[in-house]
């Protein structure tokens, strides 16, 4: 479980600090799916729990790699909160109307990161425990009981 959480955890860190800190913080929601039912499978393949235990396994496996991603969401917040104070790259320049509050503009930046990280958690907890059923379902039933 913690193996692969931290495997798949620093592969979704580089991905979602690459993808929140370029495009956009929205992007960092577009992972969990793939990367929770890694997670989900990797902890039965490491582990080989119980049939029983694969989807808890599974499951923190997953919200263990969503909470490593949540500090690449924070980072990336802070890499755009900190270009945004520029004000050239101020969205109320962009779309021409007054400039937003550069304090609006942290608040924003954190809040969201801090909304959308939870969610990517939750998220990969249950695509990690559908990795764990699929790990069940694939290899864990096929496998013979020893004696």
């Amino acid at each position: 479980m913690v193996k692969s959480g931290l495997i798949v955890g620093a592969i979704l860190f580089v991905l979602v600090l690459m993808a929140s800190s370029i495009l956009s913080p929205f992007c960092a929601l577009c992972f969990p799916l793939f990367a929770g039912l890694g997670a989900g499978y990797l902890a039965g393949q490491f582990e080989k729990p119980l049939p029983e235990d694969a989807l808890k396994r599974g499951a923190l496996a997953g919200a263990l790699a969503g909470g490593i991603a949540i500090f690449a969401q924070f980072l990336a917040a802070l890499i755009n909160a900190i270009v945004l104070q520029n004000p050239q790259f101020n969205p109320g320049y962009l779309f021409g109307t007054q400039p937003i509050d550069p304090a609006l503009i942290w608040v924003g930046q954190i809040g969201g990161s801090v909304c959308i990280g939870l969610l990517n958690i939750g998220l990969m907890a249950g695509f990690g425990a559908l990795g764990g059923l699929l790990w069940r379902k694939t290899v864990a039933d096929k496998q013979v009981p020893t004696i």
